[in-house]
């Protein structure tokens, strides 16, 4: 059992983990140019492209404001395309462009090396460990409670 003065400080070091993690990733959009939200949207769009705004913002875990931004920026950006849905006017679906498909190329692998690095010297057990910690905050602190 753990006493108070030797409990890890979790919330630091989720936090201080997060920010590097955050620069890193925007020192490599630099390079890329598309950022890791934009990233996010091209593998969602390449699982399935034609998904309607809604449902892509909730798989980012965004709100409609959040994905409206987004897609303007990636619309600007030639990245994807925004379509209205053929049987509900108010809705719009989102589609992949050929150069969103090649950036989501770059995204992919791009991906690999930042999974390389969050995972070395760990193995596969305790990554697994640590996944199933990380997803079980998304339910013991579910989207809305501070809304």
């Amino acid at each position: 059992m753990r006493t108070k003065s030797r409990e890890p400080r979790l919330v630091f070091l989720l936090n201080v983990a997060q920010r590097r993690l955050q620069r890193w990733m925007a020192a490599q959009t630099d390079a890329s140019g598309v950022t890791a939200a934009q990233s996010g949207l091209l593998f969602v769009l390449g699982q399935r492209d034609g998904v309607l705004m809604g449902e892509a913002g909730a798989a980012l875990d965004l709100g409609p404001p959040g994905i409206s931004g987004l897609v303007d920026r990636m619309t600007a950006a030639n990245l994807i395309q925004r379509r209205a849905d053929p049987d509900d006017g108010r809705a719009w679906r989102l589609w992949l462009t050929p150069a969103g498909r090649a950036a989501a190329a770059r995204a992919k692998a791009g991906l690999s090396e930042v999974n390389a690095r969050l995972t070395a010297g760990f193995s596969e057990a305790e990554i697994d460990v640590v996944a199933r910690w990380l997803t079980s905050l998304q339910t013991s602190f579910p989207r809305g409670e501070d809304q």
